[in-house]
């Protein structure tokens, strides 16, 4: 298959289209069978076409003529339900194109990306290996011990790639290595709920870093990755202090003030006072029936607000480029996905 014919593929699918669907929304200007045969790379399409395929499926010309060099490595889903194999296959040609923008700006940049390691050698067999890869993680990063005021940016700040994806709600996020790199992939969606997507990223932070012996199974990992993003967000001294020792009884109104500095949902909380032993089984019990009850599980009061969780660098990275003339104006809207006049709209901005 030649590069077009592959490019052409991956942009259907980070379009969710079948071929049919694709000829359907190009008004028939073209049908399935040639879409098909420009796959299978037997034709290629004239000016207007690829002009019209580009319109559809939301792409730039340019976007045709990148070698294909991204593969992702080890990826992890994390979902609510069952995703269908089409909307799995949209979030990670998505995921590949924004990281061949990104991976492409850094070079004309000079930036070279380099992650290290440094968990690797605690293996995960207890709860002390758990609170003690979290704690050694913050100190390598020199986060301090309270509350983490913009996880995304942290994450950027320690070479990590994270990028935001329109998806349905049923995907919460993903995980993978590109180039030895770590990206994560959150749902655009969960912005209205900052200490979900918080605790969603380090959740899908933890899949990448740490080291979870083999013979774990899967619902053991996950429940591994739920402790150490609590872990993570809340260390076990600064915890205790704030919730106390040996709980029986835990009013709403203190959780929301927990939740409201530290960007922890209740519910995050009172599992991690648990993990802790700092409350029984019957009193996290009794709070999940109560919680449930009053309808807070799904939209639980108390609001984590910040200034900003979300990440700046690509957007800052391009906004540098152009005004260092390393690219053209052109170029940057390319690399930005937009259309000229559109990126000059946003040249002073930040979504």
């Amino acid at each position: 298959m030649d590069n077009f014919a592959e490019r052409l593929k991956n942009a259907r699918k980070m379009s969710g289209f079948s071929m049919q669907q694709l000829a359907d929304n190009m008004n028939n200007v073209i049908t399935k069978q040639a879409i098909g045969k420009y796959e299978l790379g037997q034709m290629r399409p004239d000016s207007e076409v690829l002009l019209a395929l580009c319109n559809v499926l939301g792409v730039r010309p340019d976007y045709f003529m990148r070698e294909n060099n991204i593969e992702l490595e080890n990826v992890e889903f994390r979902k609510l339900k069952k995703l269908p194999a089409k909307d799995i296959e949209a979030i990670k040609q998505k995921t590949i194109d924004f990281l061949e923008r990104y991976f492409e700006l850094e070079g004309l940049l000079g930036i070279s990306t380099h992650f290290e390691q440094h968990i690797k050698a605690i293996l995960i067999r207890s709860q002390e290996d758990i609170e003690h890869a979290a704690e050694t993680l913050r100190d390598k990063w020199k986060l301090g011990m309270d509350a983490i005021p913009n996880v995304m940016e942290m994450l950027e700040d320690q070479e990590i790639k994270v990028f935001e994806i329109e998806a349905d709600e049923s995907f919460v996020g993903m995980s993978t290595f590109v180039k030895n790199i770590p990206v994560i992939v959150l749902n655009k969606n969960l912005n209205t709920k900052l200490d979900r997507k918080r605790f969603t990223a380090i959740h899908e932070l933890a899949h990448l870093i740490l080291n979870i012996p083999e013979d774990i199974s899967e619902k053991e990992k996950e429940k591994i990755c739920h402790q150490f993003a609590g872990a993570f967000l809340i260390p076990k001294e600064i915890f205790i202090r704030e919730f106390g020792k040996f709980r029986s009884q835990v009013f709403i109104q203190e959780l929301i003030i927990m939740k409201e500095h530290f960007g922890l949902s209740m519910q995050g909380i009172m599992a991690r006072a648990k993990f802790l032993g700092l409350i029984t089984e019957q009193t996290y019990t009794s709070f999940s029936i109560s919680f449930s009850s009053l309808g807070y599980r799904k939209n639980e009061p108390g609001k984590y607000e910040c200034s900003s969780e979300t990440s700046h660098r690509f957007i800052q990275l391009l906004y540098r480029a152009v005004a260092e003339e390393v690219i053209s104006m052109g170029k940057a809207a390319a690399l930005y996905n937009q259309k000229l006049s559109e990126f000059r709209d946003t040249l002073d901005t930040i979504d």
